[in-house]
């Protein structure tokens, strides 16, 4: 499978300039060249920005130039220190992945699915010019399997727009399940060839979201090693349902392990090579509730079947969000 060199190796800025308090304060303090300079130092080879549309557009379509500067800093910054970057749209009028209410109405809107198109555009046209250290992630986890076809009508169109502005840019798309890696093989054949596809990973869940107060009766004080004895987290998925269950087929004889990464990345693997595109895992990582040496075994074995197959990957997150590598 083709490598994705420049992109092997990176951290997301979540929190910055989305799913966050959005203020002019919050935007100038939470990130600063320091921060890209400390990631470099630390041996990543990009940053994935995740930006929600009211950054820089309003409900009414039109854009707010002054809050352009801060993915203008983020690219500055980047080249600065020698680090490609991705630019994830994490967030569009009509749809976000984490709202906790009906936001789907995107997909078939015709009003939103204009301002998305629009949006990408604006986007294309300011920093399609960076394509040499900097790749467009078109949206961030669609959710459900019956939002994905319309999806992929919407992902071609935007593509269509880019490339006015752009031929050689990178650009992600990803499927349904949050970008799950499962459903890879629903993402349509690539518009051209600098198509990716990209997935997300936390499996298995119940290890990476431990006590996530977000999940629905999911106590806080629950914690999970890695690896664990598969009758203790078959009876602790219990508690939660199918979500939990489902990707528990991969799972060896002989509990968790690298083979676990093995076949759930296998028919992922298998049709990106067929469609000849690269992989990318845009956001991978474990909540900071988890002890220190199970992350250490958990983030092992999966970089090592990164590695083993050249996907390039992120994790989440620089800082924190539940999530931070950095504080």
């Amino acid at each position: 499978m083709k490598k994705w060199n420049g992109y092997l190796n990176g951290i997301n800025l979540g929190g910055w300039v989305s799913q966050c308090e959005h203020t002019i304060s919050h935007y100038e303090s939470f990130i600063s060249e320091d921060d890209i300079k400390k990631i470099a130092e630390a041996g990543y080879d990009h940053v994935r920005l995740p930006i929600d549309y009211n950054l820089v557009q309003k409900d009414d379509g039109s854009f707010i130039e002054a809050n352009f500067k801060y993915i203008d800093n983020c690219i500055i910054w980047a080249k600065n220190n020698n680090l490609n970057m991705v630019l994830d749209l994490h967030k569009t009028l009509g749809y976000s992945f984490d709202d906790g209410q009906e936001v789907a109405e995107f997909f078939r809107n015709d009003k939103y699915i204009d301002m998305f198109i629009s949006l990408w555009d604006e986007l294309a046209k300011r920093y399609a010019k960076y394509h040499e250290m900097l790749a467009f992630e078109l949206l961030n986890e669609v959710v459900e399997e019956s939002d994905n076809a319309p999806w992929m009508k919407i992902a071609e169109r935007t593509v269509n727009t880019i490339r006015k502005h752009s031929k050689d840019v990178k650009l992600l798309i990803g499927s349904y399940w949050n970008n799950s890696v499962l459903t890879v093989k629903h993402i349509v054949k690539p518009f051209d060839e600098n198509i990716i596809y990209n997935f997300h990973c936390y499996e298995p869940l119940l290890f990476t979201h431990q006590g996530a107060y977000w999940i629905e009766g999911m106590p806080e004080d629950l914690r999970v090693p890695y690896p664990v004895e598969l009758k203790e987290y078959n009876e602790k998925c219990d508690m939660f349902g199918e979500n939990f269950h489902f990707t528990n087929w991969a799972i060896g004889e002989d509990g968790f392990n690298i083979d676990y990464y093995e076949r759930l990345f296998a028919e992922a693997i298998k049709y990106a090579e067929e469609q000849d595109v690269m992989l990318y895992c845009g956001e991978y990582g474990v909540i900071d509730r988890a002890d220190e040496e199970s992350k250490k075994r958990w983030f092992t074995d999966i970089n090592k079947v990164f590695d083993k197959y050249g996907i390039g990957k992120a994790v989440w997150n620089y800082k924190q969000l539940d999530f931070g590598i950095f504080g």
